[in-house]
């Protein structure tokens, strides 16, 4: 894990873009760079570190590639784009992974980086005269941060080397910390204390910080994944007691730049176009068509597709269009119909492609959309299944109803939707009188069209089991549960750390 300096004039181009409260700090005119020593004295200097910390988060970082391993690797995505291009996408598609495959590389760096400052900024806060309750928002925060980093980190490659400090030279050479203890001593007990020390919300020039509902939100999913479920059961309801958060109207609302801050998103990575330098969402580059200047990677699948439920009459759940750019429909600006030439697999997935009336084609790497970690549907997914593995089926068929009652009204608020004001007939009824299994699977179909390309699905599909997993991956000739249950830390740190 690389240990940084603290470039001052990087942090205040990051305080201006990120967190627009800062601004003030444009003021001063700063050269070079200043050591831990000289850096850690002032409040601002606190602030500025946090913005740096964020700064991580973003995908104006090509390098930010957890979406190979969310999507690409699931049987939601294909890799998409021409052939040869980012050959080693394609391999972790096809299982054909190796410890210098690229992707292990930049997003271990990426998010170590991450762990780095966050830790860096915890270990000398209280050595910093400030406002005392400030100071510990920004611990929450920074703590809810690491959890952040270390979730992706220990999804993706399993046991990992942890660090809660700043580590000497030495330190730096540390054995692989079994995965169950990541979740045990680092992620819930970060995000415990995020929640203590947050605010419920944020808002005006703070607005897209850290919460204690996002801690709580947080906490649900990490309870989840580690099979506590009464305790994800009782995250999760802090969240929605709290009134603070509501399903949008319309599911479009979440993936749309004029209502991206709706009250659905609980905890996003946000970005700004026109920056310099760049702090817009690169992913409207990578994921739009080659025929409009992007380059057409991470495609829905045919598998993907199939999994949106159908009325009798042929309409679909109106997720998918919301989704997935498929054959003579409109794709994003109204005047232009998808084209299916555009992807080897037929589909393009919309979530953080914008219209070219906001982002022409010469500006492609400068989305404004979010990439939204956490929103209510998944708190309310996530409580629907907790509530079904502890025997409480009924209330659990309660929260998926929601989540499909939703859906099948986008036919009462959207106005683009053929048949606007009547919602079709037999489109997304109501799950009843169910057994814990059949309602596990319901839950689990839900999750899948719900938060599709919202890079869950890989890591749903493991936590799910081995039986699981090799039935989404009956087409992978190449994949084993036990071999790819986490994929390979990579060469680079191996060569470094020679206790792994």
């Amino acid at each position: 894990m690389r240990r940084i300096n603290t470039k001052i004039i990087t942090l205040l181009v990051l305080v201006s873009a990120m967190l627009p409260g800062c601004q003030k700090f444009l003021d001063e005119d700063l050269q070079g760079e200043r050591s831990d020593q000289q850096f850690f004295n002032t409040a601002n200097d606190a602030e500025l570190a946090l913005t740096g910390i964020y700064n991580v988060l973003s995908f104006a970082n090509s390098d930010n590639r957890i979406w190979v391993f969310g999507d690409v690797a699931s049987d939601d995505a294909a890799k998409g784009g021409i052939p040869g291009d980012q050959a080693d996408i394609g391999l972790i598609d096809d299982f054909n992974v190796s410890t210098d495959n690229g992707n292990l590389e930049t997003v271990w760096t990426t998010y170590y980086e991450g762990v780095s400052r966050a830790n860096k900024l915890l270990d000398n806060i209280d050595g910093i005269e400030m406002d005392v309750e400030r100071r510990n928002q920004i611990k929450g925060e920074a703590k809810f941060l690491r959890a952040y980093f270390y979730y992706w980190l220990v999804n993706i490659y399993g046991d990992i080397p942890v660090h809660t400090t700043t580590p000497t030279a030495e330190e730096l050479q540390k054995a692989a910390t079994p995965a169950a203890e990541v979740w045990s001593t680092v992620i819930i007990p970060d995000l415990t204390e995020a929640a203590s020390l947050l605010p419920e919300i944020f808002t005006g020039k703070d607005l897209g910080r850290a919460t204690s509902i996002a801690a709580y939100a947080f906490l649900a999913k990490a309870y989840l994944f580690t099979g506590q479920w009464s305790l994800s059961e009782q995250a999760a309801m802090n969240v929605v007691n709290s009134g603070l958060h509501q399903l949008a109207s319309v599911y479009k609302d979440n993936f749309t730049y004029a209502t991206k801050d709706n009250p659905e998103v609980i905890f996003a990575v946000r970005h700004l176009g026109k920056q310099d330098p760049g702090l817009g969402n690169g992913m409207n580059s990578w994921f739009a068509p080659r025929a409009q200047n992007g380059y057409g990677f991470n495609a829905p699948t045919q598998n993907f597709v199939d999994e949106f439920e159908i009325t009798t009459a042929g309409i679909f759940d109106p997720r998918l269009d919301y989704t997935v750019g498929r054959e003579g429909h409109i794709w994003l600006d109204s005047n232009v119909i998808f084209n299916s030439d555009w992807s080897p697999t037929g589909y393009l997935q919309k979530k953080y492609i914008q219209p070219l009336a906001e982002v022409p084609k010469e500006n492609k790497d400068q989305g404004q959309l979010h990439y939204i970690f956490l929103r209510y549907s998944d708190v309310i997914l996530m409580l629907a299944e907790a509530l079904n593995e502890q025997d409480k089926t009924t209330q659990a068929e309660q929260y998926l109803n929601n989540i499909r009652k939703r859906a099948r009204e986008s036919y009462l608020y959207d106005s683009d939707l053929p048949g606007y004001g009547t919602i079709p007939v037999d489109l997304l009824p109501d799950i009843a009188g169910s057994s814990q299994s059949s309602l596990r699977n319901a839950i689990r179909h839900e999750r899948r069209v719900e938060l599709g390309f919202e890079f869950h699905r890989y890591f749903d599909i493991i936590r799910y089991g081995e039986s699981y997993a090799n039935q989404a991956f009956s087409d992978k000739e190449n994949f084993t549960y036990s071999k790819y249950k986490h994929f390979p830390i990579p060469q680079s740190e191996l060569s470094t750390n020679f206790k792994l």
